[in-house]
């Protein structure tokens, strides 16, 4: 029996009805054919459609949510402060010292410019809680500080929460006070250079390290390469170096008050009863009673620039064009 087909022909199926052939259209067999196609084809329409729908729908909620997110970082920051009456410019440090963090010189130092730029500052304050971190950053803040105090004549306290030690005390020594409780960790007053060295334990897994430099000493800090005395003294040398820039910076910042003992500058740390008896700091007291008793100014506006969540989250999934947009709403001063 021949197959069913579609033909131009009188032809057709003994099977098909006259008024199939009248109309031209095939016989039953190929009608169930087109039939499964048509069903094919609006069952991919619909998923298409569908897929369309989720994708929108997608994009819809992301938009949404990041206009609650801007929305939810402007309002963080509160309504500005009217920074012409007077009031104490809080500044906050917290975390590591480092390029790129929120404790970084770039942040820093812009927060301090607008608040000694602000005509309603009696007294600046640098709210420290941190463990240290890069010399060069610390440096770069120091150096500022001591550029502001004198172009604007204005005090700069800084008080000290649990951690003010290393790179933080660095900064901390360019202020006119330095305010502690009790128990905070005050000093640490060195600097190091860590690393790991993995020479042995290659030799004992049989383990060959081929690096090749241009310059003798190009990889003398490669954990997997030995280290010479000569490159063990270059290190000392340069680090020692920094710790007298270190020493020198504390000295001008503390001059007479400052008690000094064979342990001040060695790297060990001390709680802030003992800091204020050795000089490294002056006085037990928080950043309520620097803000009403020493500045006289109880009102307190927080100048600290950092990222508000909005800004995070962007940063944290790479939109480049919304981090741009955040970026227009920079946290403005606000009252505490």
């Amino acid at each position: 029996m021949t197959e069913p087909q579609f033909s131009s022909g009188p032809e057709l199926d003994t099977g098909a009805s006259p008024g199939s052939v009248a109309e031209g259209r095939p016989a039953d067999g190929a009608g169930w054919e087109r039939a499964t196609l048509e069903k094919l084809a609006m069952a991919t329409l619909v998923e298409q459609r569908q897929a369309r729908r989720w994708r929108n729908g997608i994009r819809i909620a992301w938009l949404v949510f990041l206009v609650l997110l801007v929305g939810f970082g402007w309002e963080r920051g509160g309504a500005p402060a009217d920074v012409s009456k007077p009031h104490t410019a809080v500044i906050e440090i917290k975390g590591e010292i480092a390029a790129g963090g929120e404790a970084s010189a770039e942040l820093v130092i812009s927060s301090m410019r607008s608040a000694f730029e602000d005509a309603g500052t009696q007294g600046v304050v640098l709210l420290i809680n941190s463990p240290g971190g890069s010399p060069v950053q610390a440096g770069i803040i120091n150096d500022e500080i001591h550029r502001l105090k004198a172009k604007y004549k204005k005090p700069v306290y800084a008080v000290v929460e649990e951690t003010c030690a290393s790179a933080a005390y660095y900064i901390a020594v360019a202020a006119d006070n330095i305010y502690v409780d009790k128990a905070s960790i005050v000093g640490s007053i060195g600097v190091l250079m860590d690393g790991f060295g993995f020479t042995g334990l290659m030799e004992k897994l049989g383990v060959e390290r081929r690096l090749m430099t241009a310059g003798e000493n190009k990889g003398f800090l490669d954990p997997f390469s030995p280290q010479t005395d000569k490159q063990r003294a270059f290190s000392q040398t340069m680090l020692d170096q920094i710790h007298q820039q270190f020493i020198a910076a504390v000295k001008a910042g503390r001059g007479s008050r400052l008690k000094e003992t064979p342990e001040t500058f060695s790297g060990l740390f001390w709680t802030g009863q003992q800091a204020v008896e050795m000089g490294l700091a002056d006085q037990l007291a928080s950043l309520d009673f620097v803000a009403r008793e020493v500045i006289k100014a109880e009102e307190l506006v927080d100048y600290t620039r950092r990222d508000n969540v909005a800004e995070r989250l962007v940063k944290r999934f790479g939109a480049s064009i919304g981090e741009a947009s955040v970026h227009a709403l920079k946290t403005a001063p606000s009252l505490r």
